[in-house]
Parts: structure tokens; C-alpha cells; sequence
């Protein structure tokens, strides 16, 4: 069973749990949950709201599963069903509920498409095994996830159990804001100005797209702050290599928490990954892989209980410095897994390289193993500038837009000098967060930490 805060009620396994994101969609990792209680199917959203679907009678009769259509098709149009989508059905063959794979797998996004098979997909997920708990059958469809099978042969709308954290009342501002924008400038010009009451207009509507993504910072922050549900989270943090290079970032924000029922893995980027500890979907046993030849240590595994590598710690990162003993056995004893070595074979490929982190290129999880590393300031500003803001494009378009309207600042006009401060605040609000975030991770986050021997 799993503890949950605020008095929720405990909730069994087997149990979905989302993909691996960072902020401002950690609410969505640590809430949104697909369970079976009974028997009824229960979808958790990232408020804990919950949306019953029945099984048996007049509700789900059984799961047919979708396999991913061609490499185009799910990587550039529908890269949620790159593994597949199962779908719950009525007794008429109605579409009830689509769950897209992808997104209920936490390892999704650190590990290659071609790496797994989609059938293999479903287990990994606990779907098999959630599909074996609520007793229905299930079918594996001839065709694949496309257009062909979008429309449910009953007709009608189904829903879909989607952790994708996209917010739909930000992408309505941001909608409204652009064609807001346009139209009241439209407007203003097309009447030569009149009142000024046009170019106001369009200068709020351009303060909703940045202001919007202001929006979902702070309501991120405020759901997540002092959460409950990992305050008595029994925390592993990073012992690296001395003289390695680790940052403050890392040593600060990847760690390994562990809880009654899950397993928490955060990786330098602050993404947060959860998995059920124990059972064949989760957590099982713990396997630290030594070189061929050396037999130095290498990385930890962490394996489900179908022997499946859901995680990888390198050894160098996490217990390799003057306290590393300490933290690999207080590791072992916060999980009570069963503990075993293996030889990576894979290494001897590396062994005319200098670079004691390349090992984990030939591994399946090579890009969780880099995450769970201290990577470079550049690769960590490349990977975080999305989570800020919505790119480069936007962060030159649109101060360029609010730039001919900033002048209405030193008018005498009260109407001018509020389209001036408006178009201020826009430009403060697209350029103030990636130059605050930049800056603070050249100068504090990403500069190598002096601690770096403890």
C-alpha cells in the first residue's frame, strides 16, 4: 500500500505514474495516477480531482491495444503513442478511455523509442498488469494508432488519461492574447489612432502571452511548496568524485528520496521520476555494474521485478567520494532491496578513452545516467530555457512588437503613458526570466562547488 498526505485514502498497486517532467509540471508527476479501486477505473489529474469509469455492466468490458504506427507518424505527429495507446472499451465497442503509453512511463523521456518494444511498454507501465486486476480481457488491434482508428466505432467522445502537463486555460490566454493583439492593432491603425483605446487593447493582449507564462511559474511554485508528500522523505544526495567538477546545481538538486511505497529519482535538471517500490512494475532489486577488466564500480541498476533497468546512478556521481561508503549503504538500507554486482559488459568498447563517463553511451539508459551526472552549464541552460518561456523565437518577436509602443511612456497622455507601461511590463516579462535564469547559472548554480570533497 501507499501512504498518501492530506488524508487521501490509500491507493493499491497497481499503479500508473506519469513520465518524468520538471517544473512547472512536478504537480502533474507527484498527483496524476490511474489506479483501480474495485471495480471501477480511476483517473487522478494534477489536483487530485478523480474521474470514476465502472468495469463490467454497462461501463469498460474489455482493452484493445493500439501498436505505434510508422517512425513519421507517432515522432512527428503523435509522439505520445510512439510505444502504443490501450484503450478501454464498452460492450457496444465504444471508445470509453485512451491511455497513450508515453506518458505513463516515467523513463520515458531517457530512453530511445527503438530501444523498447511496445508489448514490453505495457508492462514497464503496470497497464498489463492494472488490465489483469480490473479481470477484462485484452486485445492487441492489426492496425496501429492513426486516423483509421481515431473515431470510436460506436461514435461519440471518450476520454484520454493524458499527463502531458500543458494547462488548458494558459494555452486559451496565450490564444487570446495573440489574436487579441493583432486584431486591436488592426483596429487602432485602420481609425488612425483615435482615443488611444486600440493601442491599448493591443498592448494588454501582448502583456497575456508573457504574462501568462509568469502565471504558471508562480501557481507551480505555490502548488508545490513545502509539499507533504515528501516532507518525511528519506533523501539520498550525491557523494561525487573528488576533484570531478560537480556543480552546486547538482550536489543541490539530484538526489534519490524514498517513501513507504515509491521511489522518487531527481535528476540534475530537476526533472522528478516516480516509480512503486517493489511489485514487477517497480523498484525490485538494485544491481551495481563493475568494469570487465578492472572490476571498478560502475553505475547501480535499478530493476523492476521483471529484471528490467528502470534506473541509472553512475558510481563516479554518487558514491565515489570521502563519504561515498556511507551514502551506498545508507541507500541500501533506506530501500531493503536485494543488492547484486554484474559485469557491464558494453565497457570494453570504451576502454581507449580518457573520459570516465562515456561507459554509459552503450547503455540503454545512457541519457538517465548523464541527467544523474553534473552536466555542463551550457547543456543545463539548453535543456532548462524551455521551462522559462516558450524559446528564442518569442523572447526577439515580441519586445520588437511592444518597442514601438514603449515610447507612450514619456507622453503626457495618460492613455499613451498606459500603452507605453504596458508594453514595458511585456518586454520585463519575456526578457527578466531567461536573464535571471542565465545569469544565475553562470555566476551560483553551474560553477563547480567547493564542497566538492564531502
Amino acid at each position: 500500500m501507499v501512504e498518501q498526505s492530506k488524508g487521501e485514502k490509500a491507493l493499491q498497486e497497481p499503479m500508473l505514474r506519469p513520465k518524468g517532467m520538471c517544473s512547472p509540471a512536478l504537480d502533474v508527476v507527484r498527483s496524476a495516477r490511474v489506479h483501480a479501486q474495485g471495480k471501477t477505473l480511476v483517473v487522478k489529474d494534477r489536483r487530485a480531482r478523480e474521474k470514476r469509469y465502472p468495469v463490467g455492466g454497462e461501463g469498460i468490458r474489455r482493452a484493445v491495444f493500439f501498436p505505434p504506427a510508422d517512425v513519421w507518424e507517432t515522432t512527428m505527429k503523435h509522439p505520445s503513442a510512439r510505444w502504443g495507446v490501450l484503450v478501454f472499451v464498452d460492450a457496444e465497442g465504444r471508445y470509453v478511455l485512451q491511455v497513450p503509453l508515453a506518458q505513463w512511463l516515467p523513463e520515458a523521456g531517457v530512453i530511445g523509442t527503438a530501444r523498447m518494444k511496445p508489448l514490453d511498454c505495457l508492462s514497464r507501465t503496470g497497464l498489463k498488469k492494472l488490465v489483469d486486476e480490473l479481470r477484462i480481457p485484452m486485445t492487441v488491434s492489426e492496425k496501429p494508432w492513426g486516423r483509421e482508428v481515431f473515431a470510436s466505432p460506436g461514435g461519440g467522445r471518450y476520454d484520454c488519461a493524458g499527463s502531458t502537463g500543458q494547462l488548458l486555460w494558459h494555452a486559451w490566454i496565450r490564444g487570446i492574447g495573440i489574436f487579441g493583439w493583432f486584431f486591436a492593432l488592426v483596429f487602432a491603425i485602420s481609425t488612425g489612432g483615435g482615443q488611444g483605446w486600440g493601442f491599448l487593447f493591443a498592448a494588454v493582449a501582448l502583456f497575456l502571452l508573457p504574462g501568462s507564462d509568469v502565471a504558471v511559474r508562480v501557481l507551480a511554485w505555490w502548488r508545490t511548496r513545502g509539499d507533504e508528500r515528501l516532507a518525511h522523505a528519506r533523501v539520498i544526495s550525491p557523494s561525487p568524485e573528488p576533484g570531478a567538477g560537480a556543480t552546486r546545481r547538482f550536489r543541490e538538486t539530484a538526489a534519490v528520496q524514498i517513501l513507504p511505497g515509491d521511489v522518487v529519482l531527481t535528476n540534475t535538471l530537476g526533472e522528478e521520476r516516480w516509480y512503486a517500490l517493489r511489485g514487477t512494475h517497480g523498484i525490485a532489486r538494485l544491481v551495481r555494474l563493475t568494469h570487465p577488466k578492472t572490476r571498478a564500480y560502475l553505475g547501480i541498476e535499478l530493476r523492476d521485478g521483471d529484471g528490467r533497468a528502470r534506473g541509472l546512478l553512475p558510481w563516479r556521481w554518487w558514491f565515489a567520494g570521502l563519504v561515498g561508503e556511507q551514502r551506498w549503504t545508507e541507500f541500501v538500507e533506506a530501500l531493503q532491496l536485494p543488492v547484486s554486482e554484474e559485469i557491464f559488459r558494453p565497457a570494453n568498447t570504451t576502454r581507449h578513452t580518457e573520459n570516465p563517463d562515456l561507459w554509459w553511451e552503450h547503455h540503454e539508459l545512457g541519457r538517465d545516467a548523464e541527467r544523474m551526472s553534473s552536466l555542463p552549464g551550457k547543456a543545463v541552460r539548453r535543456a532548462t530555457s524551455g521551462h522559462i518561456g516558450k524559446g528564442w523565437d518569442e523572447a526577439i518577436v515580441i519586445p520588437l512588437f511592444s518597442a514601438f509602443l514603449l515610447a507612450g511612456v514619456f507622453s503626457e497622455s495618460p492613455m499613451a503613458r498606459a500603452v507605453g507601461l504596458f508594453s514595458a511590463f511585456t518586454i520585463a516579462a519575456v526578457l527578466g526570466p531567461p536573464l535571471l535564469h542565465h545569469l544565475s547559472s553562470r555566476l551560483v548554480h553551474d560553477r563547480h562547488d567547493a564542497r566538492e570533497s564531502a
